[in-house]
């Protein structure tokens, strides 16, 4: 009956350094999802970062299809001002 006892405290003791084995498996096991956690937000700010990016292309394509706009406009206005002056200065002659 003694021997049993022993061999019941024993296993209580196996038992034992089982649950804690367990124990810190799980909070390794935390600390790794807390881990995929936080690379996942990280993420998340690197894609509004790009988003950000993305917008500042756009804008400056945009401002650059304005600027090109304008410089037409210019363009445009020097030309009527050649005519002109070359009507001028025809009739002038």
């Amino acid at each position: 009956m003694a021997i049993y006892g022993i061999f019941k405290a024993i296993n209580g003791i196996i038992n034992a350094i089982n649950d804690i084995n367990n124990a810190i498996y799980g909070n390794f096991k935390a600390i790794n999802d807390i881990n995929n956690a936080m690379n996942g937000i990280l993420k998340a700010i690197n894609a509004i970062y790009g988003i950000i990016d993305v917008i500042y292309i756009l804008t400056n394509s945009i401002n650059g299809i304005f600027n090109g706009i304008y410089s037409l406009k210019i363009t445009i206005n020097g030309i009527v001002i050649v005519i002109f002056g070359l009507k001028i200065f025809s009739k002038n002659t």
